[in-house]
């Protein structure tokens, strides 16, 4: 039996994976709370037209979609905006590829993207606000998807 077929084991792995991706977001966020000036500076700096509604996107993504990722709650509906955000910021901020530093970002935010829409394709498991809400008979803890035998 493979370790992930254990329900519990699975759910443990889902919250420690919307805990690991949502760091970064929680980091910039702070930043961006304690360095406002610095956000808008450099929103406006690529040309985005209102920087300040760019600053206050960035602090509600970031420090209230996150930690409602990390918690679990409506995660599909968050998990799909905040990868939303990630590809938007990938092709706004580093689309500069001639730089090597630009791209490598680019991608960052790419592959959180993809992290993102796996958590919205698979769920957030048991340990999650959307698991202990969820009504009888729902299945909220998706760690896994399992095919039907049919399917092989």
């Amino acid at each position: 039996m493979a370790l992930l077929d254990n329900t519990g084991v699975a759910s443990a792995v889902c919250l420690l994976g919307r805990i690991l991706i949502s760091v970064i977001f929680l980091i910039s966020g702070i930043s961006k709370v304690t360095k406002p000036a610095a956000t808008i500076a450099y929103v406006a700096s690529i040309g985005l037209p209102f920087p300040q509604l760019g600053l206050v996107i960035g602090i509600i993504v970031e420090l209230i979609l996150a930690p409602a990722l990390v918690l679990g709650y409506r995660t599909s509906w968050v998990a799909t905006l905040i990868a939303a955000y990630c590809v938007a910021t990938a092709i706004f901020f580093h689309r500069s590829f001639a730089d090597p530093n630009m791209l490598l970002h680019f991608f960052k935010n790419i592959a959180m993207a993809g992290g993102l829409l796996q958590i919205v394709a698979f769920g957030p498991g048991r340990f999650s606000l959307d698991a202990r809400v969820a009504r009888p008979g729902d299945s909220s803890d998706r760690a896994r998807i399992t095919p039907s035998k049919k399917e092989f």
